[in-house]
Formats: structure tokens, C-alpha cells, sequence
């Protein structure tokens, strides 16, 4: 029999992700902060919501969360106590936010029992996961971070990709219920190892966006035909998940936030020059990009794709695309 799952957050992706655990047969229960949203998403998906996540830890033998940084993971698993310390590591990207995901006064290990095991999917700093992890095992709770890539649709069809790290029999135990979201599942090694791959590879993945942006405007400024660039680059060496995704959102200045938003991925960056720091590593092409994407944040674009970094480049530039 599969065992019980609970999924504490419903937006963009965790939504996406919990209809793939339920259509796989995993007896399911939900809570998300906002009034009446997983109750409406319960009755949908023919799962239980329930109003606080010591509730969800109860009727569950393991406990998905999948929120949006630090503070909101340790709001959930370990209650408002737990939540004070989360995001100093990265001040500036973590902590000051408010918790939007706020435990309602009854956190995960309110309720936690023998055998629980809680998978994090979110993304959140390393130093974070491990500090939770160690409060949880304080209470006997066991903990992986899962943090996942790809998009919304990609959420949608149950193949994102996901990093995960912590113990090689939590990972073996939670692989099937990784399974009904993702495609590919790697284990990567201790537990916060999952988030560093995670942070790296979104830094790359902005930095990428950065220097499509650019490359955009110096293509427009030497009069090139924007049709032809991504013709070939989309077959040469220039090629990337980036200029599938972001080209055309890019040239029609499209922020419409489907996919990810630029608040996000300037906490993700910002968290992996942090780690960069700690470890006496440079990463100039993700300072870049952060950058860029503060920029965009301060020209009122936090809330949209980070297609938007565009704008960010057009006023460096002096010029529109």
C-alpha cells in the first residue's frame, strides 16, 4: 500500500506537483495558508484538507513542503520559534519577508509521530535545510531536501527534474512518491546538498538568461534580424534552455509570470554567491546576473518572469529592443 502523504503549499508548482501524488494513488492531505484554497483544491483532486500543518503531519507518514524560502519551511515544520533563525545566513534573500505560509500556531512537529519523514522541495539556503534538519531529528522527525527544476508545465506532466539529499534510506523510501513528480531523480548526498546543486543550477540558468538579453540587444544594435539570431544559436554553441524559453518572451516584452518569477530567482542567486562566499569560491557571471536581476526587481518587475531582466539590459543599454 502507498503510504499517506501530506502537501503543505498549493501554488505555481506545488499545486501541479500534489495532482501528480494524488494521481498516483498516494492517499493525500493538503493545507496551504490561504483561506479556502486547498479545500477547493481538496475537492478537485478527491484529497483531505485540513487547517493547520500538524494536522497534515498526523494523517501522514510523510510530509511534502514546498513554499517559498527559509522562514516559510521553518514556519511550517518547526512553528514561529523555529522560523526566527531561518534565512540569516542570507539576510538579505530569506529573512524580513513575513511568513506568507505560517503554521496557524500548529507546525509539523506539533504533530509529528515515529517514522515521520518530511521532504522539503522547496529552495532554500543549505545552511537553512541543515539547521531545520537538525531541529526536526531533535523531535525524531527525519528530513530530505527535494528541491526540483523545470517549469509549470513541467510540474503539470511529472517530469521535473529533482536533487535530493539526506540519507540513502529516506531517499530509498521517498523515491516512489518522487517518482509520481519527477523524471528524472537523483540522489545527490548529504542532507542541503540537494539545495546547492539546486542554487548553482538556477545561477546558471540566470546567468544564461543575462547574456541572452544582451545578446538580443547587441543584435538589434547591429541591425541583425532577431528571427535569424535564434535560427542559429538555437543550432550552434550559443544554445540554451534560456533562449527556448526566454526569446520570445524577451523580443515581446511578455512578463507574464507563468514560469518563475524574478523576486525568486534574484533569493536563489543571491543564495548561491552566498555559498560561493563561504567557500572562498568567485562566481562573476552569477554576480552579474544578480545584478541584473535586482535591477529589474527595482523597476517594479519582482512579481513577473524573469524574461523581464530584458528591461533591466534595455537601460543599461539606453536603448529598447
Amino acid at each position: 500500500m502507498p503510504e499517506r502523504i501530506g502537501f503543505l503549499g498549493l501554488g505555481i508548482m506545488g499545486s501541479r506537483m500534489a495532482a501528480n501524488v494524488r494521481r498516483a494513488g498516494f492517499p493525500l492531505t493538503v493545507w496551504t495558508h490561504t483561506a479556502g484554497k486547498a479545500a477547493r483544491w481538496a475537492a478537485d483532486h478527491d484529497a483531505v484538507a485540513v487547517e493547520t500543518p500538524a494536522e497534515v503531519a498526523r494523517a501522514s507518514e510523510i510530509v511534502v513542503s514546498m513554499v517559498v524560502d527559509g522562514e516559510q519551511v521553518a514556519s511550517v515544520l518547526l512553528g514561529e520559534e523555529g522560523s526566527s533563525g531561518a534565512g540569516q545566513h542570507g539576510k538579505g534573500a530569506g529573512a524580513g519577508r513575513g511568513n506568507a505560509e505560517q503554521s496557524g500556531g500548529e507546525a509539523v512537529v506539533d504533530g509529528a509521530h515515529d517514522g515521520l519523514l518530511c521532504v522539503d522541495m522547496s529552495t532554500i539556503a543549505p545552511f537553512d535545510t541543515r539547521r531545520i534538519g537538525a531541529a526536526l531529528a531533535e523531535r525524531g522527525v527525519r528530513m530530505l531536501d527535494a528541491p526540483v527544476t523545470g517549469s509549470a508545465p513541467r510540474a503539470e506532466a511529472g517530469t521535473l527534474t529533482i536533487m535530493a539529499g539526506g540519507e540513502a534510506e529516506d531517499f530509498a523510501r521517498a523515491r516512489q512518491l518522487l517518482e509520481a513528480m519527477g523524471e528524472v531523480i537523483v540522489h545527490i548526498g548529504a542532507l542541503g546538498q540537494g539545495e546547492m546543486l539546486k542554487l548553482i543550477n538556477n545561477s546558471v540558468g540566470a546567468a544564461n538568461a543575462a547574456a541572452l538579453a544582451e545578446g538580443l540587444l547587441l543584435a538589434r544594435a547591429c541591425g541583425l534580424d532577431l528571427d535569424a539570431f535564434a535560427q542559429v544559436l538555437s543550432s550552434g554553441s550559443g544554445a540554451s534552455a534560456q533562449l527556448e524559453l526566454k526569446a520570445g518572451a524577451m523580443r515581446a516584452h511578455d512578463y507574464t509570470p507563468a514560469l518563475f518569477k524574478t523576486a525568486h530567482m534574484l533569493k536563489d542567486v543571491r543564495l548561491c554567491l552566498e555559498e560561493a562566499q563561504a567557500a572562498g569560491m568567485p562566481f562573476p557571471a552569477a554576480a552579474h546576473a544578480r545584478d541584473l536581476l535586482a535591477a529589474t526587481v527595482g523597476r517594479g518587475h519582482g512579481e513577473e518572469d524573469y524574461a523581464a531582466m530584458i528591461e533591466a539590459a534595455e537601460g543599461l543599454a539606453g536603448r529598447r529592443l
